[in-house]
């Protein structure tokens, strides 16, 4: 009897306890994790980098995104060996995160009840963080690389995924119907591995993967990935980015093509050697690059307001 009535206590104190743990991320808790995020947020309160800020990213390289995140001591934010969908288009958007871990069935049950009974979701675990997407979002899931029996995204979910966001997903794991997946067209993604299998998710029968978070903080690689974080992949590699950071990312790479291509057009034109080009520029070289600048103003691949910006704080 008295075996029973501790193991009674233990459940009901465990059920309490993981009833507790939210698997969405509170509100309050998102605001606590992101203070420096001064702009504007989604209901949820993930922060939400603007639209132009995006568009802007898209031409921006890994090597410039990491060169900034480095220099503000963000050392893990960036994940390599992916296989892709689309692989010469750039992936860019405000991350959802979703956290998977190896299944267990008493988790899956108390997740199923107050997921169905008291947060009105509808269907699969899987689903429920798709459900919250939206335009511009990235989808990005942590699978713990999960392969046979794995894949949470098919065909399916990845036009449900598309047509909410435009984009495509990060997901550290196995997808399937990766055929269908390619004719989406626009489904830029990254992904470990490819199985035909499904997951299993049935908590008295067939189980591999239980959903544990919800726009909480989460792995991918060797990356922590906060909501609301930046995606920007392409080349093979994702960085993600903090979305204070954003904008001096956006400058600091506009700012290196500019430069670059006005070093290659004076390589080209031989009036500069490629040692003057690869070192520190004179006064001369950037006083002749200031008047390039002004001189194409409106031909250039960086807007004409952030040219004069840019413009305005040099004094040669």
């Amino acid at each position: 009897m008295k075996f029973q009535y501790r193991f009674l206590l233990a459940l009901l104190l465990f059920c309490a306890a993981i009833t507790t743990y939210a698997q969405q991320i509170s509100k309050a808790d998102l605001l606590m994790l992101t203070p420096e995020w001064k702009g504007e947020r989604f209901p949820d309160g993930r922060p939400k980098v603007p639209d132009e800020l995006l568009d802007r990213l898209k031409k921006a390289t890994l090597e410039e995104a990491w060169a900034v995140l480095k220099n503000k001591n963000f050392r893990h934010q960036y994940t390599e060996n992916w296989m892709t969908i689309n692989p010469d288009s750039v992936l860019v958007g405000r991350a959802l995160t979703a956290t998977f871990m190896p299944g267990r069935p008493d988790v899956q049950r108390v997740y199923d009840e107050k997921g169905h009974n008291q947060d009105g979701r509808i269907k699969s675990q899987n689903a429920w963080p798709i459900d919250l997407l939206v335009k511009r979002d990235v989808y990005v899931a942590d699978h713990h690389g999960f392969h046979n029996d794995g894949p949470t995204i098919g065909d399916n979910l990845g036009n449900s995924i598309y047509a909410k966001t435009g984009n495509g997903i990060v997901y550290d794991g196995a997808i399937r119907d990766i055929s269908g997946l390619r004719e989406i067209g626009g489904f830029t993604s990254f992904f470990r591995t490819y199985h035909p299998s499904h997951h299993l998710n049935n908590p008295d029968g067939d189980l591999n993967t239980t959903l544990t978070g919800i726009n909480q903080p989460t792995r991918i690689g060797d990356a922590m990935v906060l909501p609301g974080d930046v995606v920007l992949g392409r080349d093979g590699g994702v960085i993600f980015i903090p979305p204070h950071l954003v904008e001096q990312v956006v400058k600091t790479s506009e700012i290196v093509r500019l430069r670059d291509m006005f070093g290659h057009l004076r390589l080209r034109e031989q009036k500069y050697t490629p040692g003057q080009i690869d070192n520190r520029w004179t006064d001369d070289i950037e006083k002749d690059f200031s008047k390039w600048l002004n001189d194409h103003m409106s031909e250039l691949p960086v807007p004409k307001e952030q040219v004069a910006e840019f413009l305005k704080g040099r004094t040669w």
